[in-house]
């Protein structure tokens, strides 16, 4: 019995590090998947190994397929278009950040916006001298929560102190972009308050929104008062629009959410030419969240990174790609896209889009058409008033012309979902003739 025992065990032992191996090598593989990030103010500068950290997040990304009679919501811009890209590009874009890694508010406490992480200053201002579509030296650059801080930040930079006892006017060209009127009046502010369309402002003294290409028609804007300006250029990228030369405005907005799809990170930031308006969006900033998320910066670095290498990476020797672009995955898609909309638009003649236009792009070095990153449609079918209304009878989720200072009879439609939401939103769409139903 003595010797039965022992050899049971031993059989145990045997089996139990067995599986400790098993699970040791498995292990390994799973955590070579892993990329990694450095900090420019937490980290000891030291690169992190894939196989010192955790295994990859469970992805909660794939998207079940869409029933036949699924509700479409193209109401807000979620860019998961996107999605497809980034799966190809893989664990080049992974971000690891350690535990003890970005723990204290401060990024450097030196610099004028002292909690910006300077590897993310230097991946944004790389990024844009590659696309060529912003001046960036002589900048100061402020990091937000998303462009919509940034657009707080830089009203409230340039209304204080206020002039007089009135608040200053807010305003913007019609159609103008619907969370405007919402984001200027959130916090009723004695400082600024939104005006409406500046087509018919008749003040003197105000704050005009630039938003260029204009959310939700597309067109290129210029201001058209001579209020201060601040222009929101988040889709001013070769995706969407061709790249005609670098902007120079006094404020100019961008997120990431935008550029790669990356909306959850909720990053974005202003190029700011005068120090003390800076100041003061540094101050809002800093007063109204205590700066801005390390994690998100160390991922937007990563990713703006990851960008720009596979446009400074030379070619290959058969001059293809060495890696994907980002760019040029969005401009097909985005091109496709617009043909397929157009093409249906035109055959139901229910249906009509702003005229599309075209121009050379300085990044493209061609001449390509604008592909907005929404559809501004509007309903020419005999009968129908409330264009958002009609679409939703025929489960197509939109949002309303009038929300954004224009008609009823318009819709915004989002052309950044998932490839099976644009196919459905296509075979509804030429479903609908100018035929009465």
């Amino acid at each position: 019995m003595a010797g039965l025992a022992v050899w049971a065990t031993l059989a145990c032992n045997v089996a139990s590090l067995a599986y400790f191996l098993c699970s040791y090598v498995d292990g390994r593989r799973r955590r070579r998947r892993g990329c990694v990030a450095r900090s420019g103010a937490d980290d000891d500068g030291a690169l992190r190994r894939p196989e010192d950290e955790e295994g990859e997040a469970p992805d909660h990304t794939v998207a079940p397929a869409l029933a036949p009679d699924a509700v479409l919501n193209l109401e807000l811009g979620d860019p998961t278009m996107y999605e497809a890209f980034w799966r190809e590009v893989g664990a080049r874009a992974a971000t690891v950040i350690r535990g003890w890694q970005a723990m204290s508010y401060f990024s450097d406490a030196a610099a004028l916006c002292w909690f910006l992480e300077p590897e993310l200053e230097r991946e944004v201002r790389r990024l844009h001298r590659v696309v060529g579509n912003a001046v960036v030296d002589g900048y100061h650059l402020v990091v937000g929560t998303g462009a919509t801080q940034l657009y707080q930040a830089a009203m409230y930079a340039l209304s204080s102190p206020a002039c007089g006892d009135q608040p200053v006017p807010v305003v913007s060209p019609a159609p103008y972009y619907s969370s405007y009127p919402p984001q200027t009046d959130l916090q009723l502010s004695g400082l600024y308050r939104w005006a409406g369309d500046a087509n018919t402002f008749a003040g003197d003294e105000c704050i005009e929104l630039v938003c260029s290409p204009n959310n939700p028609d597309g067109a290129v804007r210029e201001a058209v008062t001579s209020g201060k300006p601040i222009h929101d250029l988040v889709y001013y990228w070769p995706q969407y629009t061709p790249i005609t030369g670098r902007a120079a405005h006094d404020i100019m907005l961008f997120t990431v959410s935008k550029i790669t799809g990356h909306a959850g990170t909720r990053l974005g930031w202003a190029l700011v030419k005068d120090h003390d308006v800076a100041r003061k969006m540094v101050y809002f900033v800093d007063r109204s969240t205590i700066g801005v998320s390390k994690d998100s910066q160390l991922r937007a670095t990563k990713i703006l990174g990851v960008v720009s290498d596979a446009y400074e990476t030379p070619p290959a020797g058969d001059g293809s790609a060495t890696m994907p672009r980002l760019f040029d995955f969005a401009r097909r898609r985005m091109e496709e896209r617009w043909r397929t909309l157009r093409a249906t638009v035109a055959a139901s003649r229910a249906f009509s889009l702003p005229e599309e236009t075209a121009g050379y792009c300085s990044f493209n070095k061609r001449t390509v058409t604008a592909c907005p990153a929404f559809a501004w449609l509007r309903c020419e079918k005999k009968g129908v008033e409330d264009c958002a209304e009609f679409l939703a009878g025929h489960k197509i989720v939109t949002r309303g012309g009038e929300q954004f200072g224009g008609d009823a009879q318009c819709v915004r439609i989002n052309m950044l979902d998932r490839d099976q939401v644009f196919d459905m939103l296509v075979q509804r769409l030429s479903s609908i003739t100018d035929r009465a139903d």
